[in-house]
């Protein structure tokens, strides 16, 4: 199964992929960090079909086109605010990881991108985001075929290192 995992250190945008997750806001509409970068890679179009969708909850992911992304879907999934572990957080952050691969074999996505899901605004503890993303990732492959492969993309060293320690490559 670990080969169907692999891992990176860049830029999610330009990876051509079937889907790339997009660590968005409940909006939906854009922000900082990967969600920005995302929405300023596909365009302006995307804020108004994600407009449409009428925001997202935590936890839960839904698709849109990837526009002009090399991606053909954008999975957004909503991650949590760390408040210290105090509110569920790593519960709803593997939600997230569970709900936009679910999403990804809904939408037989062959190969899909994810980020570092809540580890930059949203302050949760890298390492154990780390830990979520890998654990449950693992998880959903080993019992089911679709996605083929997912790739980690971190673009900074620190979760990087992180994730590589965890997958032992």
């Amino acid at each position: 199964m670990e080969e169907r995992i692999k891992l990176i250190q860049g830029d999610i945008t330009t990876l051509q992929v079937d889907a790339v997750v997009n660590a968005a806001n409940a909006s939906l509409l854009g922000g900082g960090g990967v969600d920005g970068a995302i929405h300023r890679a596909a365009g302006p179009g995307l804020a108004e079909i994600c407009r449409l969708l009428g925001g997202c909850e935590v936890g839960e992911a839904k698709v849109t086109p990837g526009l002009h992304l090399p991606a053909k879907y954008i999975i957004h999934t909503v991650g949590p605010v760390w408040k210290e572990g105090s509110n569920e957080e790593a519960g709803k952050l593997a939600n997230c990881y569970r709900s936009s691969l679910e999403q990804a074999r809904l939408h037989d996505c062959k190969t899909l991108a994810f980020p570092n899901i809540s580890t930059g605004i949203y302050h949760f503890p890298k390492q154990l985001a780390a830990e979520i993303a890998v654990r449950e990732t693992r998880a959903f492959l080993a019992s089911n075929p679709v996605p083929e492969t997912v790739t980690f993309v971190c673009f900074d060293k620190v979760n990087f290192d992180l994730y590589k320690a965890l997958l032992n490559t």
